[in-house]
């Protein structure tokens, strides 16, 4: 039996309350896995009213079928990439205090999203919380766990961003004072977000994992790191002073490479264990 989501009347209005706004967005190409992704949103709803706001073309039938079935809200795909998606979807905000982003192949542990509201519930001066993400493969088992803790939040400005961005709770309020999500990134858009909430409060970090992140080679950051480094150097440039900024690349690439080496290990783990798994 499925857990009712908060879910918008066909007047706009809201069954009841919702705190939290999780927002999925899909192209409708790995059922399977967003069944899964909407299933660890139903076990929150659980415990707390959530509105599930999945964005999907209206060509994917299948995936909007499925997210009906879980009570979701609808909202159309733009078409314009991943920010535009996430805008769309946190425009419809009502009642919600905060954010959640969820890729359709990826999961959400409950136990470790109700600590983050906790966490910031008792840090009214807090714009951000964060815990651990698990790497998992396209069978479900776990390769790796990001445990970067409050180290991360010092990171962010000229080291790699190991804050996750699927499950980490974000301040509505604070994600309308900064104006969303930048329209022209493909792949930095939540360093983007982070690295401007930085200026506006602080961050709090849980020791419990929040959410597990699917690595796979189809995933938009895992197919494209070189793509996406250069485009994390750019923003974290844009973000510094601009004494900074010409010596930038004196750390910023050393620090892609290091990243690309730990992304590259993730990678051959998650295909020893697909590996493993089939014979």
């Amino acid at each position: 039996m499925l857990t009712s989501l908060k879910l918008r009347t066909q007047k706009g209005g809201f069954v009841d309350d919702s705190r939290v706004m999780i927002v999925l967005p899909t192209l409708g190409k790995r059922l399977a896995h967003l069944e899964t992704a909407l299933l660890s949103c139903d076990e929150l709803a659980k415990k707390i009213s959530v509105t599930i706001c999945v964005v999907v073309p209206e060509a994917a039938v299948e995936a909007r079928k499925i997210a009906a079935k879980y009570g979701a809200t609808l909202v159309e795909d733009p078409g314009t990439g991943m920010s535009d998606a996430v805008n769309a979807a946190t425009a419809k905000r009502t009642t919600e205090e905060f954010y959640i982003w969820l890729g359709d192949d990826d999961c959400l542990i409950s136990e470790g999203t109700l600590l983050l509201i906790q966490a910031l519930d008792s840090k009214p001066d807090a714009v951000v919380a964060y815990g651990k993400c698990q790497y998992i493969n396209d069978g479900g088992e776990v390769i790796a766990t990001n445990s970067a803790g409050k180290w991360a939040q010092f990171f962010l400005s000229w080291g790699p961003n190991l804050i996750p961005h699927p499950g980490t709770l974000i301040r509505m309020d604070a994600l309308e004072k900064i104006g969303g999500f930048n329209s022209s990134l493909l792949y930095a858009l939540d360093l983007d977000v982070f690295l401007r909430l930085k200026k506006m409060g602080s961050f709090v970090s849980v020791q419990a994992v929040v959410s597990q992140f699917r690595w796979h080679e189809e995933s938009l950051t895992v197919e494209d790191r070189g793509a996406s480094s250069r485009e994390a150097m750019q923003v974290k440039a844009f973000h510094l002073t601009a004494w900074l900024r010409f010596l930038a690349p004196l750390w910023q690439w050393p620090v892609a490479w290091a990243s690309w080496l730990a992304a590259e290990r993730v990678t051959v783990l998650s295909r020893k264990r697909t590996q493993r798994g089939v014979r």
